[in-house]
């Protein structure tokens, strides 16, 4: 195990978060708050409880997993997608360095980011709305596995794209859609039976329900569910990652 390169990349990515700082951590707390603001702090006061949780308490681990899921990505594609950019990615292959390696120092930066931008946001959200976590070892669990993940995904995202738009594609055509319609909000359990069941197939539902769980105890799915439907994602990417790697996908050519 080359641990010299592994923490050469890791130093690097973490070091290109230093150099933006504003657009890496500080935007998306500043997002973030202000839906604690205008959802948790005047709507929320207006709204009743959810399953004996109050609104704006309901919502806050949708909302970290929102932030959560789109930074995770944006963080691992561009990571990997700049060197592809600039041709520094042939070096990176040629160097002595397992496909295992470079994975784990791209997704381990990007990762750290996300899970360190998770309790950033957190401890924000304690400035405006009360909340308790029933299950902390849990709730770092999730947050951690969900970073790793999404990371591993934003890996993927980041060798197929061409060009900076395709980099935003998925994330704001996809993810984050399908994170509004998860739960973020509201408990699919608010829904008619018919649209219950169409959400199912949200992946996005697992994440937050079980996310959700650690939290308050309650959860639209099974947190069993939830966690096995993470670990299946996981292994999926990581799958496809070694795939890439075999096959040179995008890489050499």
């Amino acid at each position: 195990m080359n641990y010299f390169a592994i923490k050469a990349i890791y130093k690097f990515e973490m070091a290109r978060t230093a150099r933006t700082l504003m657009q890496s951590i500080a935007s998306p707390v500043l997002s973030t708050s202000l839906y604690f603001v205008v959802f948790g702090a005047a709507i929320g006061s207006r709204m009743g409880e959810i399953e004996g949780v109050s609104y704006g308490a309901f919502i806050i681990p949708g909302l970290i997993m929102l932030s959560l899921l789109n930074e995770s990505m944006s963080n691992a594609s561009f990571g990997i997608y700049m060197p592809k950019f600039t041709g520094t990615i042939y070096e990176i292959l040629s160097a002595p360095i397992s496909p295992f390696e470079i994975i784990t120092g791209f997704v381990g930066a990007a990762a750290t980011k996300s899970v360190i931008l998770g309790l950033l946001i957190l401890v924000t959200a304690r400035l405006f709305v009360d909340y308790h976590i029933a299950h902390p070892v849990y709730m770092i669990g999730f947050l951690i596995l969900t970073a790793i993940s999404f990371s591993l995904f934003g890996f993927i995202l980041g060798i197929w794209a061409d060009s900076f738009e395709q980099l935003q594609i998925v994330p704001l055509m996809i993810v984050t859609p399908l994170t509004f319609l998860g739960g973020s909000f509201y408990s699919i359990n608010m829904l008619p039976p018919f649209w219950q069941t169409i959400t199912l197939f949200n992946p996005v539902v697992y994440l937050i329900s079980g996310f959700r769980w650690s939290f308050y105890g309650i959860a639209d799915v099974d947190v069993a569910i939830s966690l096995g439907m993470t670990v299946v994602f996981m292994l999926v990417c990581l799958a496809t990652i070694v795939w890439i790697f075999k096959t040179g996908y995008r890489l050499k050519n």
